[in-house]
């Protein structure tokens, strides 16, 4: 048998979820290993390589682990969402408290004797997601009686994302705002909704009160600054204006690869602003692939949201992909002046290592629902 026809009968689930995500990943080395340059010249002697071997080492380990996520059942992380939700608190306040300061914000936690980073937000949004999806989907009906909506979902993503929020305000307004949908799609009425939106208005309240205090531990300065910067500055400041020179160097098919100039005055071009560098290399079209990919791993979600017989199924992989696609758009919005600059990673595409691992997981579940389904129709 060929390397193709066992990686064929290897992989299974939907085939264009498989592609998109090969694709990203090929996006991502490209892109990273060209926005690199002063990087390098800062942390590795100049030596682009080495920031791309271990780039490349880390996709390869989020690929892998995509792997072995889509040969697990789907309803086994249903019965896992309890432990992980339990878990993820205890870690975002540690990071609070004691997390690892870098660019001036704690989202990450030291691990002992490895020396390597962990940022537990990564880890809280996931598990969110699936316990959300699990508690949607318990109550197979119309979702209208408090006791249903406000403990097993409500309180949830208010205490999740209330302690994201202090170090990550973009990241926890997202994962809020996917609950919300997800919250919708799963029936539940609309009274409870709309309550969860009042409470995380008062939610932000407290946590700005309390940056007035505690400046160390909530971000309110920055959340004020970029706000600001965003509403008062027409250009949108310094990084927004480098971003915007790289787009329209590229043109319609880009400079080249590896022969973007932007990258050295940008001051995180192979993160917050590596689709900037993509449509410098690669011009619009290239810009506009991008985009697209994004664009038909949503649609080929919701085609499975549709045959799903199993409503935590239909809600996990519709959460799991609308996080990811509004993170996505975020990060291209920033580029071209849309919204605030935020720091939102482009999922698959920025370097990173949790980010890239947790979102190749991300895949993983979505394709281990794809795969169930696959299985039914076989």
């Amino acid at each position: 048998m060929s390397v193709a026809a066992r990686l064929y009968t290897e992989l299974r689930g939907d085939r264009a979820i498989w592609a998109v995500l090969i694709l990203l990943a090929i996006f991502s080395l490209l892109a990273v290993y060209s926005a690199t340059g002063s990087l390098a010249y800062r942390s590795a002697g100049g030596n682009t390589e080495t920031i791309l071997l271990k780039h490349g080492i880390i996709l390869a380990g989020g690929l892998f682990l995509t792997y072995l996520c889509h040969l697990l059942h789907y309803m086994k992380y249903s019965r896992t969402a309890p432990i992980l939700l339990l878990l993820s608190v205890p870690l975002l306040v540690y990071t609070i408290a004691y997390g690892a300061d870098i660019n001036e914000a704690k989202r990450w936690i030291m691990l002992p004797y490895v020396g390597i980073t962990f940022q537990t937000s990564d880890f809280a949004k996931l598990a969110l997601i699936i316990y959300v999806a699990r508690a949607i989907s318990s109550k197979q009906d119309y979702i209208k009686d408090f006791n249903s909506a406000f403990l097993p979902i409500i309180v949830p993503v208010l205490i999740i994302c209330g302690l994201i929020a202090p170090a990550d305000l973009s990241t926890a307004v997202l994962l809020f705002f996917t609950c919300l949908i997800m919250m919708f799609v799963g029936r539940v009425a609309i009274q409870y909704i709309t309550l969860l939106v009042l409470l995380g208005i008062v939610v932000f309240a407290i946590l700005i009160i309390l940056g007035r205090f505690y400046p160390e531990f909530v971000r309110v300065d920055t959340w004020v600054s970029r706000m600001n910067d965003f509403l008062n500055n027409p250009d949108g400041g310094y990084q927004v204006v480098q971003s915007k020179i790289a787009i329209a160097n590229g043109e319609w098919f880009g400079v080249g690869p590896g022969n973007s100039i932007q990258r050295n005055y940008l001051p995180s071009p192979f993160a917050d602003f590596i689709y900037a560098i993509i449509c410098e290399e690669f011009g619009i079209v290239g810009g506009f692939a991008v985009i697209s990919l994004y664009v038909l791993f949503f649609f080929r979600v919701a085609r499975l949201v549709t045959k799903s017989p199993k409503a935590f199924g239909a809600m996990l992989a519709m959460g799991l992909s609308v996080m990811l696609l509004i993170q996505a758009f975020t990060n291209i919005a920033v580029s071209v002046h849309l919204v605030p600059v935020t720091g939102i990673a482009l999922p698959l595409i920025s370097k990173g290592g949790t980010s890239v691992l947790f979102t190749c997981i991300s895949f993983g579940i979505i394709l281990s629902v794809s795969k169930y389904i696959e299985s039914i129709g076989d």
